[in-house]
């Protein structure tokens, strides 16, 4: 169709083919072809001049608006792909998202304003191809994929309870203890009652703790403990401000557990979209620069 609309266009085959890029005897088959689909014939052929037949007009004009409206598709695809621009759909855990994104996010709606994010907060684990997200920030380690990962900031589990809690619990001075605590137990985990520490040698410890209550959400369990009902173990990034306000007391500090990363990952595509490549960026400078880390 589009090499029909250029004999056309340009009156002949020889020029067609110039504009083209291709041969003159490419031009005649696919216009030949074009004619032996149709069924009738589309071009007047004399040895001085070519010139569309009536079925041919009828024919070129639907065809160069059909053309002109593809070079249009594919011109805007070409903008999106070249330049940051949008719809971006975010999945993220709901704890982190709405205690770590909201300044780099900021950061990047100032940089790129022509790029609309939306987040979805959810700690759910979302396939990104299948419900048409462009990335999703996820904590732990993660399982072998076809997904590209980038590390956004490390995640520590602290183990704290409420200054009231422990003045009437047993004292806490190793993991063993906790078999005899109250445990505020996050479901969320691959294995919720197992509580892995490292020592202080570099020693692995392993404690199976009864859960007195559990959640799918970090900071309802901080909640929960800062108003006394147990021990909880959960990220840094959620319990950091109670602790710091005296809300939590830290147990154990030289028993920690690390080597966990939030990470922002995304479908490997040979493609990438402007959009997805300049926000992963974006959210990886944010976060070593600090200023979306706990």
């Amino acid at each position: 169709m589009a090499t029909f609309a250029a004999v056309v266009d340009r009156g002949g085959f020889t020029a067609a083919a110039r504009e083209l890029g291709v041969s003159k005897s490419v031009v005649s088959k696919q216009v030949s072809a074009l004619e032996a689909r149709l069924g009738t014939r589309l071009l007047n052929r004399t040895t001085r001049r070519l010139s569309p037949t009536e079925a041919g007009i009828a024919f070129y004009e639907r065809a160069a608006r059909i053309v002109a409206e593809a070079e249009a598709a594919e011109h805007a695809v070409n903008d999106l792909a070249d330049a940051p621009r949008g719809r971006l759909r975010v999945s993220a855990p709901m704890s982190f998202g709405i205690r770590q994104l909201g300044p780099a996010l900021a950061a990047f709606g100032r940089d790129h304003p022509d790029v609309r994010v939306e987040l979805a907060l959810t700690d759910r684990f979302v396939d990104l191809v299948d419900e048409g997200f462009d990335v999703a920030v996820r904590i732990g380690t993660l399982k072998s994929s076809s997904l590209i990962a980038r590390r956004l900031c490390p995640v520590e589990l602290v183990l704290c309870a409420a200054p009231a809690y422990l003045a009437a619990a047993p004292r806490i001075e190793a993991p063993g203890d906790l078999v005899a605590h109250t445990c505020l137990v996050d479901t969320l985990r691959e294995r919720p009652n197992v509580w892995q520490f490292t020592g202080p040698d570099g020693a692995a410890h392993t404690v199976s703790v009864e859960a007195a209550a559990t959640a799918n959400n970090g900071d309802v369990l901080a909640r929960m403990a800062a108003a006394g009902g147990g021990v909880a173990y959960l990220p840094d990034f959620i319990v950091a401000d109670l602790v710091a306000a005296g809300r939590l007391t830290r147990l154990l500090p030289d028993y920690r557990r690390t080597g966990a990363a939030v990470h922002i990952v995304y479908p490997a595509v040979r493609h990438l979209p402007a959009k997805v490549r300049v926000f992963v960026d974006g959210m990886v400078r944010e976060f070593q620069r600090g200023n979306g880390a706990a």
